[in-house]
């Protein structure tokens, strides 16, 4: 549920009209379309500039590009950088927010699960079942049964079927059948539920692609170092294009600033004191082999401070969460040995043969953007959402869950067209599907015969189609050109070259990282995290991006000190000693000096380049790793 700090009136609202006058279905996020937007955005007056590229952001912009303005983009890293790509992949009405009595938030977000699964995203959102096992047997199952049966009703709420079934009890024989790798005495029976889940990084690329096709100008690696003011009014941004070192102004009639835990860093750029804080809370993942052990569901346990999830993720679990403060580096925050080390015990408890620190595939860290000011506690802190006019020209969204973003930025535009002269209509994102929504069930009914016309197993259809929806056809058109393209990359089976290149050439993927850590999940899923299939990657995008050998070696090279980084700060003990560690990996820089160093979407020289990061970087939302 929103709150707003604005009590403003707003003007009447025009009927919703339908998208389709300057859609494009067809619209690419290429290095082309890059230097188009920004061309765009220097030169012309934008309705609304959203500040921000993370799930809310994007959000934002297709909310405003669809009501019909003139809608700007921009974000200082990759599409979806932050927590956005760090979740834990659900879509879900959050459980335990009903212990809470948060019964407002929990039907918002099953009403959204609801929409994401069935009309928006139905190729990217999938049911997925979670056990809860139970420990004791009359008082426990009553307590948790009414609380399953609540999240069933709020589900249907919305005025649609909440596709998914409603929850099971499970005797102590039926969850053993459902998941042999539990141990006999860790549970007396249980109860199954449903909810959603999602490639988050995925979704948000997908996401700024659909709000381009309907005509908003997106461009990353933009950072935004300051705000454009005519007396207290702003008017636009001052942008730094990473790429190229060039610096100019975005003028706007509106500003969004969407970027979660650096909300607090962009409102100081303004020279006010903001109207709320926003605190960053650290949420590590384990991702552990299918085979460790035996189940056909994933499952919910509690702990005491939260709820740990083992989530089913391809042929991989997915285990966490962690919920700690973090005040060191926003743009990278690293796991230690102790997150890694409690995630697992807290599994073991009820697995039957124990994981190790040798089971582990890969290691993901995100941050929260939670609402100070509430509790002491990071587990207690608001997860609704804020948004507020601080200054006049500028609106503010903070908070949420990944799960809502839609009703975020939905929020967010309503307070911006609020100030803007004239009858703009209503939001339309409720009934505008994604990029590759449309027409998937039929396009996964003929699965077979698409793999039989272009040569492809029909597996390897079900993934493209799970990725891409009906522009999976896009990315087959390419292996149908250059049949080398069909090949899995080294040490990554699950993706093909043809994927690699389809992400630099319409998917705004401009390095290496890029398309390791979000395009795929290849730096999380392969036990040697991208390292062989990098120096193969980046010859595919230098083909796209025309890189020189230089070049292509340096984003080789880059990639890899970042997973020697990484590895290594996951064996340090506390947050300080893993953070100094992962920082010691140099950065993105593009387009300066060879003094210069980019950290965290920064500039900076030398030494001073760890140092600044947090001081010089906004752009990237991030909500909450679900």
């Amino acid at each position: 549920m929103a709150k707003s700090s604005s009590s403003a009136m707003r003007p009447a609202r025009a009927e919703n009209t339908a998208p389709g006058v300057g859609f494009d279905p067809s619209a690419k996020l290429g290095p082309d379309e890059r230097a188009a937007a920004i061309e765009t955005m220097k030169t012309r007056e934008l309705d609304v500039l959203v500040v921000g590229g993370g799930i809310v952001g994007a959000g934002s912009a297709l909310d405003a590009v669809t009501r019909g303005l003139n809608v700007g983009i921009v974000e200082a890293r990759d599409w979806g950088s932050g927590t956005s790509s760090r979740s834990s992949k659900l879509v879900h009405g959050g459980i335990r927010y009903l212990e809470q009595l948060n019964f407002a938030l929990v039907r918002e977000a099953l009403i959204e699960r609801g929409l994401l699964l069935q009309r928006i995203a139905p190729h990217l959102v999938k049911p997925v079942r979670f056990l809860y096992p139970l420990n004791h047997r009359v008082w426990e199952r009553f307590y948790i049964g009414i609380g399953m049966a609540m999240y069933d009703v709020f589900s249907w709420s919305g005025g649609r079927p909440p596709g998914v079934p409603h929850h099971r009890h499970l005797s102590r024989g039926q969850v053993l059948k459902n998941m042999p790798g539990l141990k006999k005495d860790a549970f007396v029976g249980g109860m199954t539920y449903y909810d959603a889940q999602v490639d988050d990084a995925r979704y948000v690329a997908s996401l700024v692609r659909t709000a381009a096709s309907y005509g908003a100008h997106a461009a990353s690696r933009i950072r935004i170092e300051g705000f454009i003011k005519v007396g207290e009014r702003v008017v636009g941004a001052e942008a730094h294009d990473i790429q190229t070192g060039e610096k100019f102004e975005i003028r706007a009639k509106q500003v969004v600033n969407a970027t979660g835990v650096w909300t607090d860093d962009t409102q100081a750029m303004i020279g006010t004191r903001g109207q709320f804080k926003v605190r960053a809370s650290k949420g590590v993942h384990l991702v552990i082999p299918r085979d460790r052990f035996q189940s056909n569901t994933g499952m919910i346990l509690r702990t005491e401070k939260s709820v740990l999830f083992v989530i089913p993720w391809g042929r991989h679990w997915l285990v966490g969460t962690t919920d700690t403060d973090w005040y060191l580096d926003k743009a990278h925050p690293a796991a230690t040995a102790a997150d890694i080390d409690y995630i697992l015990e807290h599994v073991n408890k009820v697995l039957a043969v124990p994981l190790t620190r040798e089971d582990v595939e890969g290691v993901y860290a995100g941050l929260r953007p939670l609402l100070a000011g509430e509790s002491d506690q990071t587990s207690k802190l608001s997860r609704e959402h804020v948004v507020a006019h601080t200054v006049p020209g500028l609106v503010v969204v903070a908070g949420g869950k990944w799960t809502t973003y839609r009703v975020m930025g939905k929020d967010a535009i309503d307070e911006a067209v609020a100030a803007m002269d004239g009858k703009i209509p209503g939001s339309t994102t409720e009934d505008i599907p994604l990029l590759g929504a449309e027409g998937y069930p039929a396009a996964w009914n003929r699965r077979g015969r698409t793999a039989r016309s272009f040569g492809v197993h029909k597996v390897r259809i079900e993934h493209l189609l799970n990725r891409y929806g009906t522009l999976a056809t896009e990315v087959l058109r390419l292996v149908k050109d250059d049949p080398s393209l069909a090949e899995p990359l080294p040490g990554a089976d699950d993706y093909i070259g043809a994927e690699v290149v389809y992400a630099a050439s319409h998917e705004g993927a401009l390095h290496l990282e890029d398309v390791l850590a979000r395009r795929t999940r290849i730096s999380i899923e392969a036990w040697d995290r991208g390292e062989s299939a990098a120096p193969v990657a980046a010859r595919l995008m230098a083909d796209v991006l025309g890189w020189d050998q230089e070049t292509t070696e340096n984003e080789v090279s880059n990639y890899l000190k970042r997973v020697a980084a990484e590895r290594e700060s996951q064996l340090q003990p506390d947050d300080e000693s893993a953070d100094r560690v992962r920082l010691e990996a140099p950065d993105i820089a593009f387009g300066f000096d060879e003094d210069d160093v980019v950290v965290g979407g920064g500039r900076s020289s030398g030494a001073e380049g760890a140092k600044a990061s947090d001081e010089a970087v906004v752009g990237e939302k991030t909500t909450e790793p679900e």
